[in-house]
C-alpha cells in the first residue's frame, strides 16, 4: 500500500474513532472557558417562599417541617438545624430551604446536574479514576491525526504551499494571548 493511501486512511479512520470525545472535549471547553459566567455542571434554581404562621425555634415540630418542604414541592426532609436563634434551615436532597422566622419567608435553593455538560466536564476535569490515561492516549491520537493532515495534500494546497501559511497565521492567537500573559506578570 503506497504511504500516501495508507496516511489518508489513517487519518480518516482516527478522526472517526476520535469524532465522540472530541465533542465532548469541545462541548466542555466551551462551558469551562465561561465558568465565570455561569456554572456548567450544576443549574441552580433559587426562590422565596413566605408563610402566614408565627415560628419560633422553641415551637417547631416535625409536621412544621413538612409543610414548609411542601411549599417547595419536597415531600421529605434528610434533616434540618437552627444556624441562629431565629433561622431554620432544612435540608433535602441537592436542595437547601433557609428559613427566616421574623420575616416569615424562606429561600430555597435546589441543584440539579446540567444535562451533557455535567458528564463531558468529569471527563476534560479528569474526574473519573484513571481517566487519564484514555485523555493521554486520546491526545497523542489528536498529535496523529494533526500529523496525518499536514502531510495528506501537495503541491499549492499542502503544507509546500497555502499550507504553510495556514499554519503560520494559526500560531498567532496562541502567541499574542501568551505575549498578554507575560506583559501583565
Amino acid at each position: 500500500m503506497k504511504f500516501s493511501k495508507l496516511n489518508r486512511a489513517l487519518h480518516r479512520d482516527l478522526g472517526y474513532f476520535c469524532a465522540s470525545l472530541i465533542l465532548a472535549y469541545c462541548i466542555s471547553g466551551i462551558a469551562l472557558n465561561h465558568v465565570d459566567d455561569w456554572n456548567p455542571d450544576f443549574i441552580i434554581n433559587r426562590d422565596t417562599v413566605y408563610f402566614d404562621q408565627s415560628m419560633s425555634r422553641e415551637n417547631i415540630q416535625r409536621d412544621d417541617i413538612l409543610k414548609l418542604a411542601a411549599m417547595v414541592g419536597m415531600p421529605s426532609f434528610k434533616v434540618y438545624d437552627f444556624p441562629t436563634p431565629d433561622q431554620l434551615k432544612i435540608y433535602f436532597d441537592r436542595a437547601t430551604l433557609h428559613v427566616y422566622f421574623h420575616e416569615k419567608m424562606g429561600l430555597y435553593e435546589g441543584i440539579s446536574r446540567r444535562p451533557v455538560f455535567y458528564q463531558t466536564n468529569v471527563l476534560h476535569r479528569n474526574s473519573v479514576r484513571n481517566w487519564k490515561w484514555a485523555s493521554d492516549v486520546f491526545a497523542a491520537l489528536l498529535i496523529l491525526i494533526n500529523l496525518t493532515g499536514l502531510i495528506m495534500l501537495k503541491g499549492k494546497y499542502g503544507i509546500g504551499g497555502r499550507g504553510k501559511w495556514l499554519i503560520l497565521l494559526g500560531l498567532i492567537p496562541p502567541a499574542v494571548a501568551l505575549m498578554m500573559q507575560v506583559s501583565q506578570a
